[in-house]
C-alpha cells in the first residue's frame, strides 16, 4: 500500500483516534455528516469540491470508492485536512461555544488574600478556569503555607504592582502588562507591593 492509497489512510487515521474495535469508518457517513453540519445540499457540496454530483452522491453511499484526488478536492471543498475525513468526531463534542461576561459581571468568591471573580461561569466543561483577581494580601505571612493544585496557570496583571513568590525561584516584582506562565502544582502566591490593591488575570488549565 502506498501513502495515497485512501484504505492506507483510514487505518492510519483509525489508529491515530484510538479506536479499539478494529473496524474502518464509514467514509460516506463521515462525508455526509460534514457535508449536513454545513448545511449543504449535495449540488452545494459537490460544487464546493469541484466534483459531479453523482460522484459526491456514490461516494456517501458507498457505491465507490474515492481516489486520493478525488480525496483532496472533498478536503479542500469542506476546508479541512484529508486525515480529518478519516477522523471521527469526538463524543459529546460541542462546536461554537461562546461566554461572554461583562465587566460589573462575574462570580464573586472572596478569600482572606484575594477577592475572586469568575470569568465565564456560565460555561460548562470548560479547559481553562480564568478568573480575575483582587491582591488584598500583603506578605507571604498572610498565607497559611504555599498555593499547589493542579494544571498548569497563567497570571497577568492588570493593575497595580504584585510580587510572585515561587517554590523553586526567586520572587519577582511584576506590573501591569507583565505576565507569567507556570506549574501549578509548584508552590505559588502573590502579593500586592502597590499602595492600591493590584488586580491580575488568572487562567488556569483544568486537569
Amino acid at each position: 500500500m502506498t501513502e495515497r492509497d485512501p484504505k492506507s489512510l483510514i487505518r492510519i487515521a483509525h489508529a491515530k483516534g484510538g479506536e479499539t474495535s478494529g473496524e474502518p469508518l464509514d467514509l460516506g457517513a463521515r462525508v455526509r455528516e460534514l457535508r449536513k453540519e454545513r448545511d449543504w445540499t449535495l449540488e452545494q457540496a459537490a460544487n464546493q469540491a469541484g466534483l459531479a454530483r453523482s460522484t459526491l452522491s456514490k461516494i456517501e453511499n458507498g457505491q465507490m470508492s474515492p481516489t486520493y484526488e478525488a480525496l483532496k478536492k472533498l478536503a479542500t471543498g469542506l476546508q479541512i485536512s484529508v486525515p480529518q475525513l478519516f477522523t471521527p468526531p469526538q463524543k459529546d463534542q460541542v462546536n461554537g461555544r461562546m461566554a461572554v461576561t461583562k465587566a460589573e459581571n462575574g462570580q464573586a468568591l472572596a478569600t482572606a488574600t484575594y477577592e475572586h471573580t469568575l470569568l465565564a461561569e456560565t460555561l460548562t466543561k470548560k479547559q481553562m478556569l480564568p478568573y480575575r483577581a483582587r491582591v488584598r494580601a500583603r506578605s507571604m505571612e498572610e498565607f497559611d503555607g504555599w498555593v499547589r493544585h493542579d494544571g498548569e496557570e497563567f497570571l497577568y496583571v492588570l493593575t497595580g504592582v504584585i510580587t510572585l513568590y515561587t517554590e523553586f525561584y526567586e520572587p519577582i516584582e511584576m506590573r501591569r502588562g507583565d505576565s507569567a506562565y507556570y506549574d501549578a502544582t509548584m508552590g505559588h502566591n502573590v502579593v500586592s507591593v502597590s499602595p492600591e490593591d493590584a488586580t491580575i488575570l488568572w487562567v488556569t488549565s483544568l486537569v
